[in-house]
């Protein structure tokens, strides 16, 4: 979750990795300024693990890794990031220990303070990744579910609103998530029914 600017445009992407090694906090950099990672909420820690079981029990056994946020994400000499989870199958990925460059899927799970960042800007920064064919958009609030897939023929991202399926079905990796596995642990929508067991008798 990006915080506030902490340095002006001019701050080269080497001269970031060697400062951020310094500093006791995560920080992603965009077009030479550098942004602190804010901490995150239970929830939203809840819904980025449910994912990343999920993904990490379906993948396993495959040539492909599953990564979460203290995992760096480079799209390019002018930006870099944090995801919440993604996915990469890259062979280059698999043996490196530090920045990855090839994600097959990205997801985020939103919160109030970064919402319109990851629905704009960031998205914007992770279409240039021509490895990505899916990006993933979790709100635990709303409980809104969107999948942007990228469409081979064209390359363009076309969006699939699974907020109201049953399911989240993530094509790249061949994965069908419930979405009751994805808001596992989080308290339900007033208008929801809730999971309580029933009075004992009843």
């Amino acid at each position: 979750m990006m915080g506030h600017a902490l340095r002006q445009p001019g701050f080269s992407l080497e001269d970031f990795l060697a400062w951020e090694e310094t500093q006791p906090e995560r920080h992603e950099y965009l077009h030479g300024e550098t942004f602190a990672m804010v901490g995150a909420r239970r929830v939203h820690n809840l819904v980025a693990g449910n994912l990343y079981m999920v993904f990490r029990q379906h993948l396993r056994g495959t040539p492909c890794a599953v990564l979460m946020e203290t995992m760096k994400l480079r799209v390019a000499d002018d930006a870099l990031f944090y995801p919440d989870v993604f996915v990469t199958c890259d062979r280059q990925d698999l043996r490196t220990e530090r920045e990855f460059t090839a994600p097959t899927l990205i997801a985020e799970v939103l919160s109030p303070s970064t919402e319109a960042y990851d629905r704009g800007q960031k998205f914007a920064q992770y279409r240039r990744l021509p490895s990505l064919r899916e990006y993933v958009l979790v709100s635990p609030e709303t409980r809104e579910v969107l999948l942007f897939r990228r469409d081979s023929a064209h390359g363009l991202f076309t969006l699939h609103d699974f907020s109201t399926a049953p399911a989240l079905e993530c094509a790249s990796i061949g994965c069908t998530v419930p979405l009751v596995d994805v808001f596992e642990g989080i308290d339900p929508l007033p208008d929801e029914p809730s999971a309580e067991m029933p009075p004992s008798g009843a």
